[in-house]
């Protein structure tokens, strides 16, 4: 008995000190936690695209590393052995190789380097350039028989020869006259003059001979913008070409992309889709008998319900597989039986995948509540995945098709991410304008006592039908706007993505209504339910659609001590006069600017300007064509004129984004330091 009581005691004893050592060592551990620096933050690995070898044992993926110090990106090629879950690099150059695509055999990767492509085995010592064409070549796709290649290339369209290309890229290069002669729309785009050259779809021998431009004409192939990242493909049976191209006289105001079908047995090229909206991301069916693709429905709306459209190439018939489900579709993936198409669709903060029964078009889930991005089939019962989450960096996970979640394969981050004390995201949501039901978003800051009162920051997407989501943002991070301190908010107000396709319409006509109460409803919500949340010390910032917001916001009276504007919209004619893609504006403001009904006036910030009183922090990019840099001088200019606080931070080398790691450190810098002057 006596000796049972010992034993006992012995046990407990070591128990308590087993539980007080590990409990010492969560305090240390957790002690040892910081908030989220930029160079944490810019140091982190960037995962990108990913294929699946052949036989599905292997994974390669892309990588890019950023250097803070040198101001750029590396990016490089690594392989993921499926089985042993590791990893080895592919490439390694001092120049980036990217967009990894998988010979059929299994026995060859081609890749992007320098603007021309190349391939390599795992048993090589060296890669091999393909071929050195003039104009550079990107996106390579490979025919099933291994025996030809499609990529695209920027040319002259009226060069038929590549003697004439090389003339006319010379002449151009080396002419002491920079002016340009325009006679059409559209002549730039994003943040690039176009220079009078159209993307083409050329056509290769495997080993880079027979070249030939399958795709001539005075035309984009792909599209310029509105396509996918699968716009041009092989049949199966490698007799057809499917691609992608707006042959609309104005494309500056149409969304009108269509799929194309040339057949190399016929000698032709026929039109596939005659819908007036944007069709694009035709998909064979392994067994060659349809084509799926995407499809909007109505013409000059860039954010109407993508559709997910079945073509029987055999009947010639198409179907709506997508009819009466109301989410967009945003990738297409035939599961290896052809007898479903797997898709994602944005929800609710999310970005779920489900499936179509290619038979009776049955659409159910297959795995929701994670931010999805590519995915490919390693088995015909398991998905390989990259996901995200607010407080994770991009990683590939591994789904067996009908299990609880999915596993976790690489951990490129995992170290530095182990260190930095960052918050999940949690929903909530309120009633909104209409009485609409509305999510939004909250991240705590570092550290976090619910005991405290914290400044707190709202964040407004842009698009207007964009959305915000459990991401790890590079340029909109959470974890970096909550890591000096404060609580940050989110809504995805009328016209978000993810709710159903009346809701995303609910933004157009309406800028700055109901989008405008949501986001001041939902402010007071975040007051009344947080209150860890200090209401005296606020703050707001947005970019795009979000600095439009931004703008609308301090013409009205608002509870912010400051406010930043990212390349927001300010005086809408003269944003319509300057931008490149004119069916965006068209569509959201009812029409021309000087027509009849049109909504431009009544949704400009320029006419509130006089009642602009609160503290603001402009930022606009130079290159930036969307949204031209003037709009941010006029805001600035309106502000300074009637003695605002305010500040202008200017990038001469930025577009609508701010990419480079010198430039980001800057944003980061004057956006913290702005918003600790007033809520600090």
């Amino acid at each position: 008995m006596l000796k049972t009581i010992y034993e006992f005691k012995k046990m407990f004893f070591f128990h308590v000190t087993v539980f007080i050592l590990i409990f010492m060592q969560f305090q240390l551990f957790a002690a040892e936690k910081r908030a989220i620096t930029f160079d944490d933050f810019f140091s982190m690995k960037r995962l990108g695209s990913f294929v699946v070898s052949p036989d599905g044992k292997w994974a390669a993926y892309d990588l890019t590393v950023p250097n803070i110090e040198e101001n750029n990106f590396k990016t490089d090629i690594w392989l993921l052995n499926l089985k042993t879950k590791k990893s080895t690099q592919f490439t390694n150059c001092k120049k980036s190789s990217s967009q990894p695509v998988w010979a059929p055999d299994g026995k060859q990767i081609f890749f992007n380097r320098d603007e021309q492509i190349w391939n390599k085995s795992p048993d090589w010592e060296k890669a091999v350039q393909v071929f050195d064409f003039v104009s550079g070549a990107s996106g390579i796709v490979v025919s099933n028989d291994g025996k030809k290649m499609l990529f695209v290339s920027d040319v002259y369209p009226d060069c038929e020869t590549v003697d004439c290309l090389k003339k006319k890229i010379k002449e151009h290069k080396e002419s002491k006259v920079k002016a340009r002669v325009i006679d059409h729309l559209l002549f730039r785009h994003w943040n690039r003059w176009l220079e009078g050259k159209r993307s083409h779809v050329f056509m290769a021998d495997i080993n880079g001979e027979n070249l030939n431009d399958i795709t001539p004409g005075d035309y984009d192939s792909p599209p310029l913008d509105l396509g996918s990242s699968h716009d041009y493909t092989f049949s199966p049976d490698g007799d057809e070409v499917s691609f992608v191209r707006n042959v609309d006289q104005m494309t500056a105001a149409s969304t009108n992309n269509d799929i194309f079908i040339l057949s190399f047995k016929k000698g032709n090229v026929k039109t596939l889709t005659g819908n007036k909206g944007n069709d694009n991301n035709p998909n064979y069916s392994p067994d060659g008998k349809y084509i799926a693709f995407a499809s909007m429905e109505r013409p000059g709306f860039e954010a109407d319900k993508q559709r997910l459209m079945l073509y029987d190439r055999e009947k010639g018939t198409f179907s709506d597989l997508t009819k009466g489900f109301d989410l967009s579709v945003s990738s297409i993936l035939w599961h290896p039986s052809s007898k479903e198409i797997y898709f994602k669709a944005a929800e609710k903060g999310m970005i779920n995948i489900y499936k179509a029964i290619v038979k009776n078009g049955k659409i159910t889930p297959v795995l929701k509540g994670y931010y999805i991005g590519g995915m490919a089939f390693t088995s015909p019962n398991e998905l390989l995945l990259k996901i995200q989450f607010a407080n994770q960096s991009n990683e590939l996970f591994s789904y067996k098709i009908g299990s609880k979640k999915p596993k976790q394969i690489t951990k490129i981050n995992q170290d530095l991410s182990a260190r930095l004390d960052m918050a999940k995201l949690e929903s909530f949501w309120f009633d909104g304008a209409n009485g609409d039901p509305i999510e939004g978003f909250i991240i705590k800051p570092p550290f976090f006592d619910p005991q405290k009162k914290y400044p707190a920051i709202q964040l407004i997407h842009g698009g207007p039908q964009g959305a915000w989501g459990d991401d790890f943002h590079y340029r909109w991070n959470y974890q970096m706007f909550a890591s000096p301190g404060y609580v940050v908010y989110a809504i995805n107000f009328h016209g978000s993505r993810g709710y159903g396709q009346d809701f995303t319409d609910a933004v157009s006509h309406d800028w700055g209504g109901a989008p405008y109460e949501d986001l001041v409803l939902g402010t007071k919500y975040v007051l009344n339910k947080y209150s860890f949340i200090d209401g005296n010390h606020l703050g707001a910032a947005g970019a795009s659609y979000g600095g439009f917001m931004v703008n609308w916001i301090a013409g009205h009276d608002n509870p912010f001590k400051c406010l930043v504007s990212h390349d927001g919209v300010y005086e809408q004619v003269s944003m319509y006069g300057a931008t490149e893609e004119l069916w965006f504006p068209e569509w959201e403001f009812n029409g021309l600017p000087w027509a009849e009904g049109s909504l431009y006036q009544k949704w400009s910030p320029s006419n509130l300007a006089q009642n602009f009183k609160t503290p603001m922090l402009v930022i606009h990019g130079e290159k930036d064509f969307r949204v031209p840099y003037t709009q941010g001088l006029q805001l600035f200019t309106a502000l300074q004129r009637q003695g605002v606080d305010s500040k202008l931070l200017f990038f001469p080398d930025e577009d609508h984004f701010v990419r480079k790691p010198q430039n980001a450190r800057l944003w980061w810098k004057t956006v913290h330091e702005w918003f600790a002057k007033y809520l600090k």
